[in-house]
Parts: C-alpha cells; structure tokens; sequence
C-alpha cells in the first residue's frame, strides 16, 4: 500500500511538470542520436578504461557510470549548451528505487547555489502515462575530486584551499535548509576547469528533524568516509 501510494505521488509530481498538450520534442531530439540512445540503453555497466572528463567540443559521450543510472555529455538542442544527461532506470522497481529518485529529484530542483549542482530539466517521456526510466538534464562539470586527487597533476595549497571553501559553503547552503547529505566524498564532488567546485548525488539525503530521535545510521555514507560518530555508533 505505501509503494502505490508513492507511485501515485511520484507520477503526481510529474503530471505538475508535463502538463497536458506538453511536448517530448527534447527527449525525442536527444534520443534521436543512435549513438547516446545505445549507450543509456546498456545500463550502468561501467567499461573497463572508464569514462573521462569531457573537453569542450567534444561528441556526445559517457562521461560516468554507478548503481544508479549513467551520464553523458550532450548538447542542448534548445541553447546547444553542453550539459550532462542522467538516465535513471528502474524508478519503479521497488520502494527504496522511488523513494532514492523522488527524493534526489525534489531536492536538486528546489537547491540554488553555486557549490550544489543545479538541475536543469526532467524530460518529458515518450509515454507520460507509463515509463520506467527518467531523464535529467543538469549541469556539466568536466571532472571529480577523485578523479583530480588519483591523477597524477599535483594539487597546490591554493587548490586545496579553494576546494575546501567551496565544500564548505555549499554545505553551509544545504544545512541551512535542513539537509543531510550523507555521502559526502571525492566521488560526489564536482569540479570544473575554472576549479569551481559543486556538491551532487543526493540519492542519500534527508531533511533533518530536530523532534527525530532514532540512532545514527552506518548504512549510509561510503566507508572510508563514514564520520566517527558513526563507526562508534553515538546516538543522534
């Protein structure tokens, strides 16, 4: 009963952003490329050389890969601007999938700040009434941190400190609001060539409740970046 009752707001939220007599004419343009069609269609299969960073006036390619869909790098048909695409397959497979997708998209459509990553657009599907994957459209940045961290380009004080900042502020941004990222680590912190860094991947976060008074949990967070309050299992 509450996964159909999440279904049922789930496709509410989306009848609100596909109003009747909308176009798919976006995803239609963007699909219409065999190349990009093919590649969302393989899935979250990371291949073995890995996805790169994508350089300005590249073709449209895979630019990451998770549990949770895949990205790529495309042009906006509507300002040719270059953005990142994000297939999410499965929303409707069981309730943790609906709740993950609801959640991140209802987030990264009410955040405004320049250290969290915007999103820009959900696209309409071929058939509004029955689809089974979503596409977004957010903003393009060229790498991670990880990424930039495991290279083999050596990261100055400045680097360090710029990047620091800005992790800060959009963390300030987001806990102003409430909001717990749990997953924050190199993988799910964006930058771009200008070192403008931004904060994505909100599949694991919540809003905060002061009345909440259920223990801290070790099931979200990567590993290696669980704070110790958590290892240690400290309530609240």
């Amino acid at each position: 009963m509450i996964f159909l009752e999440l279904i049922r707001s789930i496709l509410e939220y989306f009848r609100l952003l596909w109003p009747p007599g909308t176009t798919n004419s976006l995803v239609k343009a963007l699909l219409s490329n065999h190349h990009i069609a093919a590649g969302l269609a393989a899935g979250a299969t990371n291949p073995a050389n890995g996805p790169s960073s994508p350089k300005r006036g590249e073709a449209d390619r895979p630019i990451g890969y998770g549990a949770f869909g895949v990205v790529w790098s495309v042009t906006d048909p509507r300002d040719h601007k270059r953005v990142a695409l994000k297939k999410m397959p499965n929303v409707f497979q069981n309730l943790a999938s609906c709740k993950r997708v609801f959640r991140e998209l209802r987030m990264l459509a009410s955040f405004q700040h320049d250290n969290v990553l915007s999103l820009l657009d959900i696209l309409q599907p071929t058939n509004p009434h029955f689809f089974q994957e979503i596409y977004v459209l957010t903003e393009l940045m060229q790498s991670d941190l990880h990424k930039i961290i495991v290279s083999p380009q050596p990261l100055t004080a400045d680097h360090i400190k710029v990047f620091v900042y800005q992790i800060l502020r959009g963390l300030k941004y987001l806990h102003s609001a409430n909001v717990l990222h749990r997953d924050i680590k190199p993988g799910n912190l964006l930058v771009n060539s200008n070192c403008i860094l931004k904060i994505c991947d909100f599949g694991l976060a919540r809003i905060w409740d002061a009345n909440d008074t259920q223990n801290m949990t070790h099931e979200v967070v990567t590993q290696y970046y669980r704070a110790p309050e958590l290892l240690m299992g400290t309530r609240r």
